[in-house]
């Protein structure tokens, strides 16, 4: 019996000190690695011009309202839809409109006013020239926010180019870290990135501002603003594994 627990203990004892090898063995086998990360600053041309137009209306009543300015925006679709451009409503809503009479300390109801906005985008300044001449002087018809982009179709491809120049700094500053210990960068074991675009533009004039003015044919419109291209940079969080 003595000898049965004896030889039962030496199994126990030799199976722990396998497990304690093995489990040596397999903590030397992680890889050692390092975290850097890499960037990458580019542009993107713009070429794309936007503007928005707004139909403004006060009336006694929300009816009279509503229907004195979707009948204007009508009008104005119906041009764009025969012109070179894309367009989308991002404005529409109907509220009373007060005012304050110092005379009387009181607000005072002017009305209901119903605003409908759509913006206009093109791929020349020139398009967008026309269309605002086309409706210059109308009465309750305003613009905002001039403007040129660079269109997704334009800066994904650029953008991704640029991605791969960011592993490849980001694997580079891994090489020179490693190399202080005779090491080198091997397989990218994850990375992580992120991106921020930049539309600046630098207005000289206004082509527009508040109610819909058109240069005359005097005073051209032309190279109105100046845009510099559109700033990308992407940054890289990525792991390596050094051998």
């Amino acid at each position: 019996m003595k000898k049965t627990l004896v030889w039962f203990g030496s199994v126990i004892g030799a199976g722990a000190v396998l497990a304690l090898l093995f489990g040596a063995i397999e903590k030397r086998s992680e890889p050692r690695i390092i975290s850097v990360t890499g960037e990458c600053l580019t542009t993107a041309p713009k070429d794309k011009t936007a503007i928005t137009l707004r139909v403004s209306v006060l009336a006694p009543t929300a009816v009279e309202s509503v229907k004195s300015a979707t009948e204007q925006i009508a009008q104005i679709t119906d041009f764009l839809k025969s012109q070179p451009v894309e367009m989308q409503t991002t404005q529409f809503n109907s509220y009373e409109k007060t005012e304050w009479n110092r005379d009387e300390q009181k607000s005072v109801v002017l009305g209901i006013e119903t605003t409908i906005a759509v913006e206009v985008s093109a791929n020349s300044i020139e398009q967008i020239e026309k269309i605002l001449g086309q409706f210059a002087g109308m009465k309750n018809v305003f613009s905002d926010n001039l403007r040129m982009y660079s269109s997704p179709e334009v800066v994904q491809p650029i953008m991704e180019k640029c991605l791969g120049v960011a592993v490849e700094n980001a694997r580079v500053r891994a090489n020179a870290l490693a190399a202080g210990d005779n090491k080198q960068a091997g397989k990218m074991i994850s990375v992580a990135y992120g991106t921020n675009t930049s539309d600046a533009v630098m207005p000289i004039s206004n082509l527009m501002r508040g109610k819909v003015m058109m240069a005359t044919a005097n005073d051209s419109a032309a190279g109105t603003i100046v845009a510099k291209d559109t700033e990308i940079t992407v940054s890289v969080h990525a792991v390596f594994e050094i051998k």
